[in-house]
């Protein structure tokens, strides 16, 4: 166990640097990549818009609330969706366990997922879950950040352009 906790630490601090670095570059950016400007068009986001803290907030709960009733919804309508596996739909309390698990990016499960939900829902709803539940955590650990750093402007940066680039150039790279 200490092998392995000298290892891990070892890994972090070569790491740390150019990683953090690399964040940084992505967070403080003010190109948009196709992709990206695709996504601010479809969800309805203007990204060079800075936000205070109330609109910062309200961009991470609505994107929380609405994770969380997508996910509740895929799982209750598993036995009409393609690639249930013929499985039927997740109870109510189980569904709505699961959706908030994932999407607070606690990923309690009390299940076995390749028993319970088919394709669809582990893939459409479960797996993009564990990329967007940690892009918000990181979104909001930047906003954290910048609320320091500019304690006198208030503003915060874009949630919807923190979500976005966590998602595209950290964390799906990353994978």
């Amino acid at each position: 166990g200490v092998l392995q906790l000298l290892a891990l630490i070892g890994a972090l601090a070569l790491v740390h640097a150019p990683a953090g670095g690399y964040m940084a570059t992505v967070y403080s950016s003010r190109r948009h990549l196709r992709v990206e400007r695709w996504i601010y068009r479809a969800v309805g986001a203007d990204p060079d818009t800075e936000m205070r803290w109330p609109a910062y907030l309200r961009g991470v709960l609505a994107f929380s609330v609405a994770g969380v009733l997508f996910l509740y919804l895929l799982q209750r309508l598993q036995g009409v969706l393609p690639g249930s596996l013929g499985f039927s739909p997740v109870n109510p309390a189980q569904s709505f366990n699961t959706a908030v698990s994932f999407v607070t990016n606690t990923n309690w499960q009390s299940y076995y997922g390749e028993q319970t939900m088919g394709h669809v829902v582990q893939t459409a709803g479960l797996a993009v879950q564990n990329f967007v539940s940690a892009a918000v955590g990181m979104a909001v650990a930047v906003a954290l950040v910048r609320g320091f750093a500019r304690s006198r402007s208030g503003e915060l940066g874009n949630f919807w352009a923190d979500l976005v680039r966590g998602t595209l150039r950290v964390l799906v790279p990353a994978a």
